[in-house]
């Protein structure tokens, strides 16, 4: 899982000790991501299942990406398909993966970078491994999560941000033994690089065995976390995590987890995606790729798209670039 790794986290700066009575958020629910597949039929696991829409706000959706060790030929993307109304960030881990959209737009994101496409008024798009890839076969991870736009910025222009694994806050945890990634929103004083229209905060954690987070977390947020691999406890009562489970928090002022002293073989370390934000508290009307406000406005998406108001697929559409 190499993401962004640092040699030696003493050369990073150091979260600051929790305020004096700062509440850690309690765990409210933990479930289990069942698999699925997705697109041409790459493997997913569905992280949000099971967990109460309001509980989620304002998030939407999250599917864990692999993590497959892909044999020469097998590796998998999605066909073109339309987005209106919300934003989706797609964080690569292990792997690389090709975008291109119907505006013309389009990139690369490999090992621990993400790209934050804003869909806002409607567009069409396409992401597929490279084509090296799909012949050599190699391992692919990574997660997309769909970010709610509120009423009042659903037919925004489309945006899109690159992250790059290099641009990302680095912060040890206080005892040194985590790595803790802030690519969005703010951990304590550190700020992460991704611009949101909703107000959220998005970490990797990478936490070795028997050490702990503290994460200072907005209050006003919600608060999530899940685990793509390892063994640990999260929240002031010790409740267990393991790999493609989610957990809710409760009220607080920051987030605690733990990992387990000892750690399978092949996740050496206690791996954490923790994701939270401001509540639209908004009426949601989704089907497939359209997340509106009101059933007229899905209507309206769907004759949208029907006649092309979206885009169209390029003539020269191809899993490369």
């Amino acid at each position: 899982m190499p993401a962004i790794t640092v040699p030696d986290l003493t050369v990073l700066p150091r979260l600051e000790p929790p305020a004096l009575g700062a509440r850690s958020r309690p765990v409210r629910s933990r479930t289990t991501a069942p698999s699925g597949f997705e697109g041409d039929g790459f493997p997913v696991r569905r992280a949000f299942w099971g967990v109460e829409t309001a509980d989620l706000d304002p998030f939407i959706h999250m599917d864990q990406l692999g993590e497959v060790d892909y044999a020469p030929g097998e590796p998998k993307g999605t066909p073109w398909h339309p987005h209106r109304g919300f934003e989706t960030v797609t964080y690569i881990i292990d792997g690389t993966f090709i975008h291109r959209d119907s505006m013309g737009g389009g990139g690369v994101i490999a090992n621990g970078d993400t790209q934050w496409m804003t869909a806002g008024s409607g567009l069409l798009h396409i992401e597929a491994p490279p084509e090296e890839l799909v012949m050599s076969g190699g391992l692919f991870h990574g997660l997309q999560l769909w970010v709610n736009l509120p009423g009042t910025m659903k037919m925004i222009d489309p945006r899109y941000q690159d992250i790059r694994a290099g641009e990302v806050s680095l912060v040890s945890s206080h005892d040194g033994g985590s790595l803790i990634r802030v690519i969005a929103g703010e951990v304590g004083i550190h700020q992460g690089p991704g611009m949101t229209h909703t107000p959220i905060s998005i970490v990797h954690a990478s936490l070795e065995p028997g050490a702990q987070i503290q994460l200072p977390w907005n209050p006003g947020f919600n608060a999530l976390v899940y685990s793509l691999s390892g063994s640990g406890q999260v929240g002031p009562d010790g409740v267990s995590i393991t790999g493609g489970q989610l957990v809710v928090l409760g009220a607080g002022d920051l987030i605690e987890a733990r990992a387990a002293e000892r750690q399978e073989s092949n996740t050496p370390s206690l791996e954490l995606y923790i994701i939270g934000g401001q509540p639209i508290r908004e009426p949601v009307a989704a089907y497939g790729p359209f997340v509106m406000n009101t059933q007229a406005e899905l209507v309206q998406a769907f004759e949208d798209f029907q006649a092309g108001r979206l885009g169209v697929i390029p003539s020269t559409s191809h899993h490369g670039l």
